[in-house]
């Protein structure tokens, strides 16, 4: 039976602050490796109008998602602003046990819960190249207002102080090149990446000063 039974998938958690160009990088990554499966988080922020449920997220009230929790059907769960995120524990599982690559695009604390239960799983952390252009690309959504602009701008320092806690750290200036990096990670060839590499803490350090 060995010699037919399913090698079992790998677990790819991948972080950012807001704005460095995570949901980007994962799709055009997504689209490239078909199969690399995305797990579609649960969440009770309000659907915006180009997404799709259980698509893009499964959406649920508040009431809906405490039950969840209370349930233990959460492989993490976090509050990221005013809304509530979490991975169902059950769809990872199963994917992984019949040998499919499972891909997480998660905060810093719903990757750390992660690691803790599966300790296994491959943590990739994306960096904005500078406070500048990170503020830059939050201007250009134009969804939000200076003052949510702010909060997120603070909010990301906070995020990037976790980066050494990741396998691996894409800083993403050029995106073909930061998409270029991150298949090398998913593939296995990814060493040049790993958040240890000579140079990136004073990179990093003047990205947070």
């Amino acid at each position: 039976m060995s010699n037919t039974q399913a090698k079992r998938g790998h677990l790819f958690l991948v972080t950012a602050p807001s704005g460095a160009g995570k949901t980007s990088l994962v799709r055009a990554l997504l689209k490239d490796h078909p199969n690399l499966k995305f797990s579609v988080s649960y969440t009770t922020r309000q659907q915006r109008p180009n997404e799709k449920h259980a698509h893009d997220y499964h959406f649920v009230d508040k009431p809906e998602f405490e039950r969840m929790v209370a349930a233990g059907e959460f492989l993490e769960h976090a509050q990221v602003f005013d809304n509530y995120y979490g991975t169902s524990r059950k769809a990872v599982e199963a994917e992984m046990a019949a040998g499919r690559d499972i891909l997480l695009e998660i905060d810093w604390q719903g990757a750390a819960q992660v690691r803790r239960l599966m300790a296994e799983a491959v943590s990739v952390f994306i960096l904005p190249p500078s406070r500048a252009e990170l503020e830059r690309r939050l201007r250009d959504r134009g969804t939000d207002s200076d003052e949510v602009i702010a909060r997120r701008l603070r909010d990301a320092a906070g995020d990037m102080s976790h980066w050494s806690e990741f396998d691996y750290v894409v800083v993403n200036d050029v995106f073909d090149q930061a998409l270029g990096e991150l298949a090398a990670i998913v593939t296995g060839r990814g060493q040049a990446s790993r958040a240890d590499r000579p140079g990136l803490k004073a990179t990093v350090d003047a990205l947070l000063a």
